[in-house]
């Protein structure tokens, strides 16, 4: 009779495992990225821990928060760039770091000298051929269907972000705004499933963030495409987001921003008395948050078918 038990109670345990491991795989199937409890370090100092964040697919999340409080470190971890101590992550229900070729990926913006002579369309080839290596084989556009192919993406690509125009000027020669459309492109030549941006709207004028908010938001609704953008101020994209992810105090919480940007909500996260306050145009304004740790330098350490 005990060896009955025990064999019962081993397949009651063994059901219950099948049931959870079931129920993991049919959650990661819904979910473009998720993390689960999750804690990165750097420098042996914990950035964040008990992080839980799930990004649907088709879905247009933020992360959102003050500088240096680990922003693009999660961008990171969920390339695979950050190994998470605690916890666990799934990106395109794979292991971060293990679906490369299905994400596009544009870091925070860096300045072109203006005397670079590279176009534009150049800038935006690299994301189809970047990892060939030796010099192009002459005439090899016209004889390898390949080839052939991939131009014909880059130029369907650059009409989609709206740099026809100026693609085939030398790309230290146009606007900030001209060139992240370029660097956009680039990073949609491969026909990413998920679409990740870090501060692509640092920097641009007003008008400039408007339009690249709007491109991003296209892209998404249009074309299915999941985006996760890193934004240190939400107000130019509130308007199409589905949920933000806010980070602060070495935590995080998501949800809608009608859920997440509250004074409420944000105290709770920080952990002292934090007003949001809506201004007469709409803007949201964020008053009372403290200064991130001054030694944490993250920030600078480092549907339809798409057309193309």
């Amino acid at each position: 009779m005990p060896a009955e038990h025990d064999h019962a109670a081993g397949s009651v345990a063994a059901t219950v495992g099948s049931a959870e491991l079931a129920a993991d795989r049919q959650l990661a199937s819904r979910s473009a990225v998720r993390f689960d409890r999750a804690e990165a370090r750097l420098g042996g100092r914990t950035i964040w821990s008990d992080v839980t964040l799930n990004v649907a697919p088709g879905e247009f999340v933020a992360v959102l928060g003050p500088n240096g409080v680990g922003k693009s470190t999660l961008v990171k971890a969920a390339l695979g760039l950050v190994p998470l101590v605690s916890g666990t992550a799934i990106v395109l229900g794979r292991a971060p770091g293990q679906a490369g070729r299905e994400i596009g990926y544009l870091p925070q913006r860096r300045s072109f000298d203006a005397g670079l002579r590279v176009r534009g369309i150049d800038v935006v080839s690299l994301g189809a051929d970047g990892e060939r290596w030796g010099v192009p084989f002459p005439g090899g556009g016209r004889l390898f269907a390949s080839r052939r192919a991939a131009r014909q993406r880059v130029r369907e690509v650059i009409e989609l972000v709206g740099a026809t125009g100026f693609a085939g000027q030398p790309i230290g020669q146009v606007s900030g705004g001209e060139q992240q459309r370029l660097l956009i492109a680039q990073a949609l030549v491969r026909r990413p499933r998920l679409l990740i941006l870090d501060e692509p709207l640092d920097s641009l004028d007003l008008p400039s963030q408007a339009g690249v908010a709007a491109l991003i938001s296209r892209v998404c609704q249009e074309y299915g495409v999941t985006v996760l953008l890193v934004a240190h101020d939400v107000n130019p994209i509130l308007s199409y987001l589905d949920r933000v992810a806010y980070i602060a105090h070495g935590g995080a919480v998501s949800g809608t921003p009608s859920e997440v940007i509250t004074s409420g909500t944000l105290s709770a996260l920080y952990g002292t008395p934090i007003e949001v306050l809506r201004t007469s145009d709409g803007r949201l304004v964020v008053v009372g948050q403290p200064e991130a740790p001054a030694r944490h330098t993250d920030r600078h350490a480092d549907g339809a078918a798409l057309p193309w």
